[in-house]
């Protein structure tokens, strides 16, 4: 565009005004039709991330208040509670066992517990202990922060601006680039024979120039950018009627390219409301006792409150009003699986600690047969569909600084427990979720669960939903393996349990070696690294903070059929996207082809450069309704993306077919009709541009035409150009445009050949398969 703006300014300074102007005005209305549509894209998307943005709880005045994380500034206090994301620089202040997950910016693996104790100035920024930094976020515990810096003052902000140029392009940025670079190869040989030829023919050069650069520009698809996006936004838009919004545009494509769906079990397979269903004692009798002390720990504690917590402090008794008071805790992590608080009553510390039974039973004064009565029972009550946890307690001497609060206890007094009893919790199937598991596998999407509950009632719950639980991998087997022996196990096993947040990853990375396209879906503070790490993170909107931050797309519900909608409606971007791509470029390859070998052979040129650009502008108009194009449900079936290799022969096969029609054209034009060269003109200008609409409603489906029904918008589009074409060499911009009326028998012989060129484009399509899009196998090798 700017060597043809370049070359218009030339040709307007040596006094040809009129052609320059012209050019200029068809250059100028792409251009703002461009800017137009991509900006009412850029601002659905910006309306529609409004209702998922992540916020910071800080201190204002004394007050606690919730803001944006964009609207937090140097001086607010964060208040830091588990989940949350950090949103800038800040020095500690107070802590209660604040542990802050640093991976996203330190690439350490483990939380990093922070204290408010200066430090000397020296100290590197991973072992600044009284710092936490933006783009963090809190694992457990709970603490108090002032901020001293946000944006690019940060840490962070300083890496992301070294590294703004890193980007790791999508696998659909991939296509688009060889896309271009087979453009820009295709273009210079047909625009440097073209010159060559015009100035071997003693044309004048800046005529020359002018028309092979009009060429060079009418083989792009000049609203390609603009389509893309306009496609993508409207996509998003499509997508968040079904409560689905993409925090990226280029993410829609990623959703539609999903192959396989890691997922958590609860919320998704289960109903995700869980309720207390059992508190007893190591021998199976109920027990009141249980039910209280794990009350106790499930309300004492300050970190952030799970489902679990939820349900254990619904339905407190009335005495429990007088409970004892809470004077310590040893906050949840997810490598000891246990949270501890300690309560004084009657001048007696008793440390109570709930969490996953094989955790709790370790820490536990136990001999073998009683170790194995309690694993009995908890596999006994895991395979009925319950989660159990256990609990246990200790009676402690805790210290206390001066005499008073707080208590200090530390995770060495989690040993010597007195195992107390079990409780269990009930999540029910989802009675749609294993219709919701086929709908995937009928879009090619394997469905894999991976969680942190315990191996039986993982389980129970997959094998109520469908799944395949013959293989139940356990974290603890995926520590010893290698790559290898991790790529070969999750391409078989499809229930994972008891993983924790670094093996969830792994399982995630593994899946993306062996050449899937990996979604995952999670909510949970421990989701974060795979959802990183995945093709596509999933999040939903009432997830903890880090989720929704790390998430590229979220679920206003957290339903499997919500996503499946959403799948389906990237996969129908790409498929429009590629209808435009596919169609344009193979009409005008067909086109320059044409003109290449007209140039030849005419005394005059073939279309002069303005009526090749009016030509190109106009066939581009039903392109930027493409977005809104029905798409046939057998497109949408599997994962789809670029593949150069199949472009161009698409490119080759339906261009030279198009160049057949139009050396009739040519042939019937100048010895049928012996036509002057504005008729000539003329004629091919309206077979070119209606040839153009008519492949467009061909070629958009792999059906045959009449079987499958455009989008309203494309039809309506499509008509009004059709009738604009004709009418444009009727009106008063004919004369400037070049273009003179065409005798009858012209315009009959023009539909006659038009119409020969729609049969044989069908025929063609169906006889050589063609098919608009790359296979799922494809895209996957296709990543980069």
């Amino acid at each position: 565009m700017l060597l043809l703006l370049g070359a218009t300014a030339l040709s307007m300074a040596l006094g040809d005004v009129i052609d320059g102007s012209i050019i200029l005005m068809i250059t100028a209305t792409s251009a703002t039709l461009g800017f137009v549509q991509e900006r009412g894209a850029v601002r659905a998307v910006e309306d529609l991330m409004a209702g998922v943005r992540v916020h910071a709880d800080v201190r204002r005045d004394g007050v606690e208040i919730e803001v944006a994380l964009d609207d937090v500034v140097p001086g607010d206090v964060l208040v830091l509670r588990a989940g949350d994301v950090i949103a800038g620089d800040a020095r500690v202040v107070d802590t209660d066992s604040l542990l802050v997950d640093e991976s996203a910016l330190t690439g350490e693996s483990f939380p990093v517990e922070k204290q408010p104790e200066p430090l000397p100035t020296e100290t590197g920024l991973k072992d600044r202990a009284n710092m936490v930094w933006c783009g963090t976020h809190v694992a457990s515990g709970s603490g108090v922060a002032l901020v001293v810096a946000v944006g690019d003052g940060t840490e962070f902000g300083r890496i992301r601006t070294r590294v703004a140029n890193d980007h790791v392009p999508t696998a659909f940025e991939v296509g688009l680039r060889r896309f271009g670079l087979l453009i820009m190869r295709t273009a210079g040989v047909l625009v440097a024979g073209v010159f060559v030829l015009n100035v071997a023919l003693q044309r004048p050069m800046l005529e020359a120039l002018l028309f092979s650069l009009a060429l060079a520009v009418g083989l792009t698809p000049q609203l390609l950018p603009t389509i893309v996006t306009v496609t993508l936004a409207h996509g998003a838009r499509q997508m968040a009627k079904r409560r689905v919004i993409v925090k990226r545009l280029d993410a829609i494509e990623d959703i539609g390219a999903i192959d396989v769906l890691c997922t958590d079990k609860t919320g998704t397979l289960t109903i995700g409301t869980v309720t207390l269903d059992a508190a007893i004692d190591p021998d199976g009798n109920p027990s009141e006792q249980v039910r209280r002390l794990a009350w106790l720990n499930a309300t004492g504690q300050q970190g952030f409150l799970n489902p679990i917590d939820k349900a254990i402090a619904a339905t407190p008794e009335p005495e429990w009003a007088k409970a004892p008071s809470v004077v310590a805790e040893i906050p949840y992590d997810f490598s000891r699986r246990v949270l501890s608080v300690m309560i004084s009553d009657a001048g007696t510390n008793l440390l109570v600690t709930k969490g996953a039974v094989d955790s709790v039973l370790a820490r536990c004064a136990l001999d073998a047969s009683a170790s194995n009565r309690y694993h009995d029972r908890f596999e006994q009550l895991s395979s009925q569909g319950f989660r159990v946890l256990g609990l246990a307690t200790k009676t402690v001497d805790a210290t206390s600084v001066g005499g008073q609060s707080p208590v200090i206890v530390s995770v060495a007094d989690e040993q010597n427990l007195t195992f107390t009893g079990f409780f269990c919790f009930s999540d029910p199937p989802k009675t749609d979720a294993a219709a919701a598991l086929a709908e995937l596998a009928s879009l090619g999407v394997t469905t894999k669960v991976i969680t942190g509950d315990n191996r039986y009632a993982a389980a129970h719950a997959a094998a109520a939903v469908g799944l395949d639980v013959s293989r139940v991998v356990t974290g603890s087997e995926l520590d010893g393996l290698d790559d290898a022996g991790l790529e070969q196990l999750v391409e078989t096993a499809s229930v994972f349990a008891e993983t924790a947040p670094l093996g969830k990853e792994a399982i995630v990375a593994a899946l993306r070696r062996g050449g899937h396209n990996v979604g995952y879906l999670g909510d949970g503070i421990n989701d974060a690294p795979p959802l990183l790490g995945a093709d596509v993170g999933i999040s939903v909107d009432t997830a903890v903070d880090v989720a929704k931050y790390s998430a590229a797309v979220v679920l206003l519900d957290k339903d499997l059929a919500v996503l499946a909608e959403g799948i389906r409606e990237g996969r129908q971007v790409v498929a429009n996207t590629l209808k435009y791509v596919q169609v344009t470029i193979s009409a005008n390859v067909g086109n320059m082809i044409s003109m290449a070998a007209a140039t030849a052979f005419l005394p005059f040129l073939p279309l002069l450069p303005r009526q090749i650009l009016l030509l190109n502008f106009l066939s581009d108009i039903p392109g930027i309704t493409i977005a809104a194009d029905r798409v046939d449900p057998e497109a949408v079936a599997e994962p789809h993306g670029w593949d150069t290799a199949a472009l161009r022969r698409f490119m080759l096969t339906f261009g030279l077919i198009s160049s057949v029609f139009d050396i009739g054209t040519f042939i019937v034009l100048r010895v049928g009709f012996d036509a002057s060269a504005e008729v000539f003109r003329t004629g091919w200008f309206i077979e070119s541009t209606a040839t153009e609409l008519a492949v467009m409603l061909v070629l958009r489906t792999r059906r045959a035409a009449w079987r499958s029904r455009p989008g309203t918008a494309l039809l309506a589009s499509t008509a009004l150009v059709a009738g604009l074409t004709i009418a444009l060499p009727h009106s008063a911009l004919a004369n400037d445009l070049g273009l003179a009326p065409p005798p009858a028998g012209v315009l009959v012989a023009l539909v006659v050949i038009i119409t020969g060129y729609v049969v044989a484009t069908e025929a063609a399509k169906h006889l050589t398969r063609a098919r608009p899009f790359a296979s799922a196998e494809t895209h996957r090798t296709q990543q980069p």
